[in-house]
């Protein structure tokens, strides 16, 4: 399956500082991080279809890995991941790493985008 996605008890904002958590705690970043609902609001867009939020996460250490075997690996980099609400409902999702990198056709590369994988589902389980 290309993604990982999951559904949390917990309001939206509490979910997104748990997951926030979790992952420093995994020694990923939060690099950057994208409300899409204020920003389409900020270009006169209304969007009513909930909370939207996108973090793309990093894991330096990692990062440098792949970029040392293969500098079009970055392409990939960095991992994202999305924090939303549907019908009143928290979803926390990502886009596994191994599923996209697997394109690169570098086993040495999948192998680092499944631990990549397993720390992302680890912080995402953790948040929920």
């Amino acid at each position: 399956m290309f993604d990982y996605t999951v559904t949390s008890k917990k309001s939206f904002e509490q979910a997104v500082a748990d997951l926030k958590k979790a992952l420093i705690g995994l020694k990923f970043g939060v690099l950057w991080e994208l409300d899409i609902v204020a920003k389409m609001k900020e270009k006169e867009v209304e969007y009513q279809g909930g909370q939207f939020i996108i973090l793309e996460v990093c894991n330096p250490q990692r990062a440098k890995s792949v970029l040392d075997i293969d500098i079009k690996a970055g392409y990939f980099l960095p991992c994202k991941i999305v924090v939303y609400t549907k019908d009143g409902i928290t979803h926390i999702g990502t886009a596994r790493p191994s599923t996209l990198i697997v394109l690169m056709g570098n086993a040495t590369l999948s192998k680092i985008a499944e631990e990549v994988d397993r720390d992302i589902i680890a912080a995402i389980d953790s948040a929920i």
